[in-house]
């Protein structure tokens, strides 16, 4: 039921989104909150007082905080569909490439796009080395997880979509076709598949909100 569990989120954060997909693969019922991260409600500090952060899921009043322990609580608590692979090796190895997207391709990837000089210099390097990384381990698959979308895929989200966003208001080029075939291939299968494609913001209010962001960045 949709009273029992409620999402805290922001229209246009990447990791909120990342629990809104988990939830509509899963087919769980929820009800949105919709949080002012620049006058975050009451609420949302109670559930999450330690990060004081969205996202927050709140299940029979209960909170759960941090997107990836919110991703899997949400697939053990319903069964079916499962995100998580069912041996435990392989969802350890799940974990692991959640983790290493998080701790070391996402704030990569946020360095390139944000600072300056040699230290945008070095930070491309490194997030052209990572996402190496993830295109030799996505090999053959159509995602990470396979044939069906899993944890990895969900974790790797910025990659699928707003990193392309970023890419075109910035004009800088770190995940094209030509340098990284089988991640591009997997971004684009990633932004339509049905449950993705649904639940995604819409791409011109973000390129909007972006390209503010730079703006005021460069004064």
């Amino acid at each position: 039921m949709a009273k029992e569990v409620k999402l805290f989120g922001w229209y246009g954060s990447p990791v909120s989104r990342r629990v809104e997909f988990a939830l509509k693969l899963k087919g769980v019922e929820y009800e949105y909150i919709e949080e002012d991260l620049s006058n975050k409600s009451d609420l949302l500090l109670k559930y999450n007082p330690v990060h004081k952060k969205i996202p927050v899921l709140v299940h029979n009043g209960k909170p759960i905080a941090e997107s990836l322990v919110i991703i899997e609580y949400i697939d053990e608590t319903w069964k079916h569909n499962p995100i998580l692979p069912q041996h435990p090796y392989e969802r350890a190895l799940a974990r692991f490439w959640a983790k290493f997207y998080d701790d070391k391709c996402q704030p990569a990837l946020w360095k390139s796009i944000w600072s300056k000089g040699e230290e945008r210099e070095e930070a491309i390097k490194e997030a052209y080395e990572h996402l190496n990384t993830l295109e030799n381990e996505l090999k053959d698959k159509k995602f990470f997880g396979g044939q069906d979308i899993g944890l990895v895929d969900i974790a790797a989200n910025f990659i699928g979509f707003w990193l392309g966003l970023f890419q075109e208001v910035s004009g800088l080029e770190l995940l094209t076709e030509e340098k990284f075939p089988k991640l591009y291939k997997w971004s684009q299968d990633y932004v339509t598949h049905s449950v993705i494609k649904e639940k995604l913001p819409s791409r011109d209010r973000m390129i909007a909100y972006i390209s503010a962001r730079f703006e005021a960045s460069s004064k």
